[in-house]
């Protein structure tokens, strides 16, 4: 009898933060195969680089590649294999689906929009699977991933400054302490560094290491022009579709000429053409990020309850997706024009929903099976260092009741928060970047009030549905 063949996948995983969403999704997809008699190796993008990267002969040698990603993980080498794309959430909450489309055959051959595209450059863009509106936003959190730790590094670093004093580093200020310099700079440089990195890997994701390039160039030219992270992510998209844009005028050229494209052609003609966009640019773009920054900081003042009720609902919708990446994405703009509340709230909104997860797994102990109240007990360590994901395990189950549980216990702590004045000047961290805090005990107080009202109705809802069960 002839021994059947056991079907192989190779997948890579990615969020734009790389740290949790990457890693469910890997232990999602690994649990479907072990279910489905499957051999599964996943790769995962995170925060830490690539691990259990996958080797060329493994991916020759599969019956098809899954791509759950939010980010760019290098999927032309998929190029002509049986491909399932999705995003990191899909494949969180479907993984067993997605396995099975590649047993069925259901998946289609990977392919590259300009089929032309030398292997030189790799500014061929994948197409399949991908909508307009998703590939836009895998570019821009490609962007988002790589100038995160660039924000954290400096961010910190600042806020640590400051426990030495606020103008301690201003060496004409009598609390001036050399050593509080050294950090605020430093920090300063990374910072900075941000805006240009994010348009980089933008256009790092169009068009690889050619569009990086410009990306980057043009990524200074936004910063140095006060336009903030709009201009960058414009700098970036613009500085990507140009190298398309060039590769597709020099498709003619002699193959021989192929490394004179990718290292100077592109490069060069790339680079003069972003400048003159983007000095254009500037001064319009300017006007519209300092009259956005205002709106946001006049609406903080003049209604705090209404605008923690929509960073809350924000946050709280997708636990870490798109929607809470907008959120933070705002408030690390007003961060770096020195506005540290609206950071405040974004911290207590995202650190909620976990601890309401967390907190009913222990007030409400007999409606919840084992591995819930375990994840419950994890749940006060990632909600405590701001790892909102963490809560997407429990609404995943049920979605429509428990997400708007979610957004109600993340407003009540987002509008206490802006209420009470309270100030973050750090970029990420959660309860470790305390001592920095201004008004820390206020904000205890006003994560602790949503987590504990949202733990309720969230406790209230599991006892309904056990009872329901019994019955």
């Amino acid at each position: 009898m002839e021994k059947v063949k056991k079907i192989k996948i190779v997948a890579a995983t990615g969020c734009p933060t790389g740290i949790a969403h990457t890693f469910m999704a890997e232990e999602a997809l690994k649990k479907a195969a072990e279910k489905l008699g499957v051999d599964i190796k996943v790769e995962t993008h995170g925060q830490v680089g690539v691990e259990n990267q996958l080797s060329p002969e493994e991916i020759r040698d599969a019956d098809g590649v899954i791509i759950a990603a939010d980010k760019d993980v290098k999927a032309e080498r998929f190029f002509g294999k049986p491909t399932i794309d999705v995003s990191v959430q899909r494949a969180i909450k479907d993984a067993e689906s997605l396995i099975q489309a590649i047993i069925d055959g259901k998946a289609e051959k990977y392919r590259l929009k300009n089929n032309k595209a030398d292997q030189n450059d790799h500014t061929g863009e994948i197409s399949q699977g991908n909508s307009i509106g998703r590939s836009i936003y895998k570019h821009l959190m490609n962007g988002v991933s790589h100038m995160l730790p660039f924000v954290v590094a400096g961010g910190v670093l600042i806020a640590v400054s400051f426990t030495f004093g606020i103008k301690s580093f201003d060496p004409k200020d009598p609390t001036y302490n050399p050593f509080a310099e050294m950090l605020f700079k430093t920090g300063k440089v990374s910072f900075d560094l941000m805006i240009p990195v994010l348009a980089a890997f933008i256009a790092d994701s169009i068009a690889k290491r050619s569009g990086m390039v410009i990306g980057f160039i043009g990524g200074m030219i936004a910063n140095s022009g006060g336009t903030g992270f709009l201009g960058a992510i414009v700098a970036g998209f613009i500085a990507g579709y140009l190298v398309l844009l060039l590769s597709k005028l020099f498709t003619n050229l002699p193959q021989s000429l192929n490394g004179l494209k990718a290292i100077f052609l592109y490069p060069v003609i790339g680079v003069f053409l972003i400048g003159g966009i983007m000095t254009t640019l500037v001064a319009p773009m300017s006007s519209i990020n300092e009259t956005m920054q205002a709106f946001l900081s006049n609406f903080q003042d003049s209604n705090p309850i209404l605008l923690g009720v929509i960073i809350g609902c924000m946050d709280a919708f997708d636990l870490g997706g798109p929607v809470n990446k907008a959120a933070y994405v705002t408030a690390l703009a007003l961060l770096s024009e020195g506005n540290n509340y609206f950071m405040a709230g974004i911290f207590s909104a995202s650190m909620t929903p976990p601890l309401i997860t967390a907190f009913a797994s222990v007030f409400f102990r007999k409606y919840f099976n084992e591995s819930e109240r375990s994840a419950g007990l994890v749940n006060f360590v990632l909600g405590c260092t701001l790892i909102t994901e963490g809560a997407i395990p429990f609404a995943a189950k049920n979605p429509i009741v428990v997400i708007p549980i979610f957004m109600v216990g993340s407003s009540i702590s987002a509008a206490l928060t802006y209420l009470m004045g309270v100030q973050v000047p750090a970029p990420h961290g959660g309860f470790l970047v305390a001592p920095v805090v201004t008004g820390v005990f206020q904000w205890v107080i006003a994560i602790l009030v949503g987590s504990l009202v949202g733990a309720i109705l969230f406790g209230i809802y599991k006892k309904i549905s056990f009872a329901n069960a019994e019955e």
